[in-house]
């Protein structure tokens, strides 16, 4: 039985599970495992303006993802950074797409305008994963992380949730947006997960 609900800092542990089978890869370009204090602040800090969800199945954590801020400068403020991680027996089954089409659906309803992901080569799955999804590519940093005895090149995924028309509207925060509008995304994104429908356009 798969659910999808919003992480928690006392989350940290079960995620970190999943966290812990890519630090010896490239995927992610950091070297140690982040403590459970560190990545329970990390989920706290995110969650304050943006989406992190956790999917669970009977109730044990098989994949997260969160979305960030991209940059820090004020007139950014309309683009956010994606990030998903998946328990490896359950990689392959079109969970991260679901996860990211909530995503996805979440920031447009806050008023996140272009999302992207970052992606370390080589990485075959993640890039079909965002190329199916309707991302492009904005650019490749070539050689920019040194890890597991190699340097790798990193890929910028860029995607459009709206169409920048005008002055810009203030990004709502996670926390004010509308309940119900929230429950409903939510909703919909763990009946697609639970049903493996993944054929319809995202968002």
């Amino acid at each position: 039985m798969l659910t999808l609900r919003f992480a928690a800092p006392q989350d940290a542990s079960a995620l970190l599970e999943i966290y812990a089978q890519y630090i010896p890869t490239s995927i992610t370009f950091e070297y140690v495992l982040p403590t459970q204090a560190e990545f329970a602040a990390r989920i706290k800090a995110f969650s304050a303006d943006y989406p992190y969800l956790v999917l669970e199945n009977g109730g044990r954590a098989v994949g997260y993802a969160y979305a960030h801020r991209a940059f820090e400068r004020a007139a950014y403020g309309w683009c956010a950074e994606l990030s998903v991680y998946l328990d490896r027996a359950y990689c392959g089954r079109g969970l991260g797409t679901g996860l990211y089409r909530a995503l996805m659906a979440i920031l447009t309803l806050q008023g996140v305008k272009t999302v992207y992901g970052v992606v370390s080569s080589p990485n075959a799955a993640s890039e079909a994963l965002h190329r199916g999804l309707g991302f492009r590519t904005a650019g490749v940093f070539r050689a920019a992380g040194f890890k597991a005895g190699a340097w790798h090149d990193v890929t910028w995924f860029e995607k459009e949730l709206s169409p920048h028309e005008g002055a810009a509207a203030p990004v709502t925060p996670l926390p004010q947006l509308p309940v119900q509008a929230v429950a409903a995304a939510l909703e919909t994104a763990r009946a697609q997960l639970a049903a493996g429908d993944f054929s319809r356009k995202a968002p």
